[in-house]
């Protein structure tokens, strides 16, 4: 069998660090498979890449002066949608005619357009769509927030100013999709129960198998190591409590920085002991402009792209805190616990999935700060926390290891080579 992982890019945001480990989970347990990207950052056998051209640059820019049109000459929200209105054909090139099955990922900002998901979907090829938020399902949002449009009809999107007032994208997107998804051999896999529950509550689903398979992780990598040494490499202090936070932008909304800065009010306020020990390491972009926001010491780390250094700086470590707003299956909750590192996140997506409260971690009510705050200090514990370590780690081994993930996907796969078109 020969499956062709398709995805933006080959290493940049969380969609992609999934799909390349999908990729080798699969090619360590019986699958050929290969991913297509239009970005590629390594020289991998196994990954091509469509031929370098301005249109790609071009693609983006029509794209986003597109929504920035309709959203009233606003750069507000233009990163949060996508409407997919140019792109590149794939369906030509070799990788795409040898494969048995193509596997969609995250595809926007110019790389597939509607016009290129169709053409793949009348190949004729089984396609399964792994869902790393929810825009195969909407009209043009990957998040919905508050917005329940997209379970009978996404029209005037509330991420646009005045909807889109003049330019339905969100109407014109939805419509395009229910058409071209309609009577064709597709399979939408979430990353969470979470993202797989709404999907089946949209129409864009009707009639296709929906499903959830968690992302797949290297155990041996991110595993349990001296976390003395880890601090020194990284060059952080030894008789401190760390807090890690991190995101490919700090800054998104969406990421709930403003609430672990809440959380740290609230513990200098109720635990002065505690906060005297207690400093937050912030991994990500933006990161050296947040030092200011958190009554706590920081400690800003410059992105990391190497697997090795981040299960490093894991390590080095006492709690992994994610106060995200709305999220899928972060890929860090599963690194962070797959290095034996309790988590601490809000009752949102698929992030209680993840955590099991006072298990190996600890849900704090969602926007709720104070009890982000309680989770921190309760998962400090002394006595508490190597026996939260332990059962954090325990989780990423059962759950997200690189055999179970590939073999849930093969059944998926053969599953959907047996189906007949219709």
């Amino acid at each position: 069998m020969r499956v062709l992982i398709v995805n933006t890019s080959e290493r940049t945001g969380g969609a992609a660090i999934a799909a390349n480990r999908l990729l080798h989970a699969l090619n360590n347990h019986g699958v050929e498979a290969h991913m297509l990207v239009r970005d590629r950052k390594t020289d991998a056998a196994n990954v091509v890449n469509i031929a370098p051209s301005w249109r790609h640059k071009a693609n983006f820019l029509w794209e986003r002066g597109v929504i920035w049109l309709a959203n009233g000459l606003s750069k507000q929200n233009i990163f949060q949608v996508d409407i997919a209105n140019a792109g590149t054909d794939i369906t030509s090139m070799a990788a795409f005619k040898q494969a048995d099955v193509i596997h969609l990922h995250w595809v926007n900002q110019g790389y597939l357009s509607l016009d290129d998901i169709d053409r793949i979907l009348a190949s004729g090829k089984p396609v399964v769509v792994t869902m790393h938020d929810q825009w195969y399902f909407t009209g043009i949002c990957h998040y919905s927030g508050e917005c329940d449009k997209y379970r009978s009809q996404c029209s005037r999107c509330p991420m646009l100013k005045g909807g889109g007032i003049g330019m339905d994208l969100a109407r014109r997107v939805f419509d395009r999709k229910r058409a071209m998804y309609q009577g064709r051999n597709l399979t939408f896999v979430g990353c969470s129960r979470w993202i797989a529950d709404l999907a089946r509550t949209s129409p864009l689903t009707l009639g296709h198998q929906v499903t959830n398979i968690p992302n797949a992780i290297d155990i041996d990598v991110f595993s349990p190591a001296d976390s003395a040494e880890a601090r020194r490499k990284h060059h952080l202090p030894e008789d401190k409590h760390l807090l890690l936070f991190g995101a490919q932008r700090i800054t998104d909304e969406r990421k709930g920085f403003r609430y672990l800065a809440e959380a740290c009010d609230h513990i200098l306020r109720a635990h002065p002991d505690l906060a005297d020990h207690l400093g937050v390491v912030v991994l990500g972009g933006d990161a050296e402009s947040v030092k200011t926001a958190l009554p706590l010491p920081v400690y800003a780390v410059n992105y990391l792209s190497n697997e090795q250094e981040i299960a490093e700086l894991y390590n080095a470590v006492d709690l992994f805190v994610t106060p995200s707003l709305q999220d899928n299956l972060p890929n860090t909750i599963v690194e962070a616990m797959a290095c034996g590192r309790p988590c601490i996140g809000f009752d949102v997506g698929g992030i209680p999935e993840m955590i099991h409260h006072k298990q190996d971690g600890y849900v704090a009510r969602n926007r709720d700060g104070q009890d982000f705050a309680q989770g921190i200090v309760w998962c400090l514990d002394h006595d508490r926390h190597p026996a939260l370590c332990a059962a954090a780690r325990a989780n990423a081994l059962a759950t997200y290891g690189e055999a179970a993930v590939a073999q849930r996907y093969q059944a998926i796969y053969q599953s959907a080579l047996q189906k007949k078109n219709y």
